[in-house]
């Protein structure tokens, strides 16, 4: 089977968790009996070139000039569409496919429940993208129950739609004091939350930042570390001296981060899955999340699930935490053994099983 994937989220800035997504399904699929033709409009990024033998570079025009055109007029057509079986949109960056069929990854509808955690301009370009999904695939991929729900709701046929979960790599955690070393080169000590993810209202980091505030009168020394990059819109109490803002760090620093935070805190108000949430009970770290959309799905009974907007119930979880060890070990165990299931190997067999049914149809 040859698959077209666009890989333009890896040219960003940022990737974020798409980004990931793309990434690890990209290295997971050529196992699965996949010929990969990874393309996007720009240079293939130079730690993946050895990786993609294959990329086709689509030229100009370039980023958001190119997917405006290919949400506005469905133009320019894929040269490469004659060379594969099925065209991938990871993202709702939706190219026109041509001939072959379509299969597009609808990762949330966040910005249909709550648009004003987004911009306008994304508000626009996120329903346009829903509306080509809905139109012109021929198999839709998510990765939870939830936002199959979701899509139903907003009219999508069942029938088309494959629930396919993230994987996680889980890491060997025999050497716990190289990470310490790691993170207090990065100028963080003991204890701290951890948060991951990009830095928008979404996410709910004001409400986490009242809860270790709440929590820092029973544990003064309790800080919090912010491993992701500044998004969009003002979040309250980021100035405190204990809120250590790391941006995006490499890979190596945040396995670090995760083997040695506390616990792993998971507030937002809306996600398609919460990959940070599978990262962090992969690693053994104690996991905290709001309960409510995919989140609940992908933590199971691995972790502490709490109302969303109470800070008050976030701290005294966060509290628990750090006054009973053997909780945070129990909770380090039943992440660990929940995160196992979730393989990029049995992902890959998901998208393949979709790819398979687009191209039926």
């Amino acid at each position: 089977m040859r698959v077209g994937i666009h890989v333009g989220q890896l040219l960003q800035p940022t990737p974020g968790g798409i980004g990931r997504y793309v990434d690890e399904l990209t290295a997971a699929l050529p196992a699965a009996g996949v010929e990969l033709t990874p393309f996007a409009a720009g240079a293939v990024p130079p730690g993946l070139r050895a990786r993609w033998p294959d990329y086709r570079d689509l030229g100009w025009p370039h980023g958001s000039m190119r997917y405006f055109l290919w949400h506005a007029l469905r133009a320019p057509r894929l040269r490469l569409a004659d060379d594969v079986d099925v065209i991938h949109a990871p993202s709702a960056s939706i190219p026109p496919p041509g001939s072959r069929p379509l299969v597009v990854t609808v990762h949330d509808v966040a910005f249909l429940r709550y648009p004003q955690y987004f911009t306008k301009w994304g508000v626009r370009f996120h329903t346009r993208g829903l509306e080509l999904a809905r139109r012109d695939a021929a198999a839709i991929v998510v990765a939870s129950e939830h936002t199959r729900a979701e899509l139903v709701r907003e009219g999508f046929d069942d029938a088309r739609i494959h629930v396919v979960p993230h994987g996680v790599r889980v890491p060997d955690l025999s050497d716990r004091r190289e990470s310490m070393v790691r993170v207090r080169r990065l100028g963080i000590t003991e204890p701290f939350a951890l948060f991951v993810g990009t830095i928008e209202p979404r996410k709910g980091i004001s409400v986490l930042v009242d809860a270790i505030r709440l929590a820092r009168e029973r544990h003064p020394r309790l800080q919090l570390v912010i491993a992701g990059p500044r998004g969009w819109g003002d979040v309250a109490g980021l100035g405190e001296p204990w809120v250590h803002e790391l941006g995006a760090v490499p890979d190596d620093d945040l396995d670090a981060l995760y083997r040695t935070a506390s616990l792993c805190a998971v507030p937002s108000r809306y996600e398609g899955f919460g990959l940070p949430a599978l990262e962090a009970m992969a690693r053994g770290c104690p996991l905290l999340a709001g309960d409510a959309s995919s989140l609940p799905e992908v933590v199971g009974d691995a972790g502490v699930l709490l109302p969303v907007d109470d800070s008050t119930a976030w701290s005294h979880a966060i509290a628990e935490v750090l006054d009973d060890p053997e909780r945070g070990r129990a909770l380090a165990r039943l992440g660990r053994g929940r995160a196992s299931w979730f393989t990029w190997k049995r992902s890959a067999d998901g998208h393949v099983a979709a790819y398979r049914a687009a191209m039926r149809r």
